[in-house]
């Protein structure tokens, strides 16, 4: 995200445009929390997590009082026009911004990867990087110790991180909230690998899905002998949301965040830049918003025959 405030901050600088960095979201927009930006404002943070600007939930500005609030900010200020980076919450808000008539662009940033209107939203390619490295690590303790682990990741309602670095680290069993797995299932994959001579075996389970390790731990004590794995658990949590960003997420977010500011030089507004299939591209908020794209559960099957 920091290296898209940077790429809009610099971009609009370089128009001739005055800048202003909000504070926490949408709540700094209802405290009137906007503070002038120039182009040091953004040195030497594109290599950082997070965000500097804040980020902070605000159910206020889902209510109509709170919009006004937070639109009589940016009138007193003088401000002409906004961008939001951020996901589905946060583009639902840019929509209804949209919808009451002010200039708005959204910058997908989320690394669930679940907006529709971008093929690759910011984020994602660090958490799948993230998880993928503590995968490896996994693999190491799995194999010297002839264990199969269960990792779950982030993905509440969308299991793009846990399919993507399922397949690059080679699990024997990806479950998604997209695709049902049993249990059992997951067991009989384990207890495969094992017949096969496999030394190790993993599971990559989406927080969403429902198998989880809560379930999966329940019916692996229940039939502990047969499936021929000790099985182990790792919960990753947070820590996928942190981290240095990869170079594939600073030049994205650099190319969206330099997109905003073009499309608002031309004109257009009320709409999400994306990248699709390499290329920029705008869809309108309102299409988008209060919609999740799901991750493509057709790449179960390839999953499933890389790890024969």
């Amino acid at each position: 995200m920091n290296a898209a405030v940077r790429a809009v901050t610099r971009g609009a600088l370089a128009r001739g445009w005055e800048v202003f960095g909000v504070r926490n979201g949408y709540a700094g927009l209802l405290e009137d929390r906007l503070d002038p930006f120039q182009a040091r404002n953004v040195g030497g943070i594109i290599q950082s997590g997070g965000t500097v600007l804040g980020s902070a939930r605000c159910p206020e500005f889902a209510e109509p009082a709170g919009r006004r609030q937070a639109l009589s900010n940016l009138e007193k200020r003088k401000i002409d026009a906004l961008v939001v980076i951020g996901g589905n919450g946060s583009q639902s808000g840019s929509a209804s911004l949209a919808r009451e008539g002010f200039p708005v662009v959204g910058v997908p940033s989320t690394i669930d990867n679940d907006l529709y209107g971008n093929d690759v939203s910011i984020g994602c390619d660090t958490a799948i990087n993230i998880t993928l490295e503590a995968i490896d690590r996994l693999r190491t303790t799995a194999s010297s110790h002839q264990r199969a682990f269960a990792v779950e990741t982030m993905g509440r309602n969308c299991g793009y991180i846990a399919l993507m670095s399922g397949i690059a680290g080679g699990a024997e069993v990806i479950a998604l909230p997209e695709s049902e797995i049993k249990p059992e299932e997951v067991a009989e994959r384990l207890r495969a690998a094992y017949k096969r001579g496999k030394t190790h075996a993993l599971a990559v389970i989406a927080e969403g899905a429902k198998c989880g390790v809560h379930e999966l731990m329940e019916y692996y004590g229940a039939h502990r002998k047969s499936i021929g794995f000790d099985l182990r658990v790792t919960r990753l949590g947070h820590v996928v949301r942190g981290g240095i960003p990869t170079a594939a997420d600073r030049v994205l977010a650099t190319r969206l965040g330099a997109a905003a500011v073009d499309t608002l030089a031309s004109g257009k507004q009320g709409v999400l830049v994306g990248i699709i299939k390499g290329e920029t591209a705008t869809t309108p908020l309102v299409e988008i918003a209060g919609k999740m794209r799901p991750a493509d559960a057709s790449l179960l099957e390839l999953a499933r025959v890389m790890a024969l």
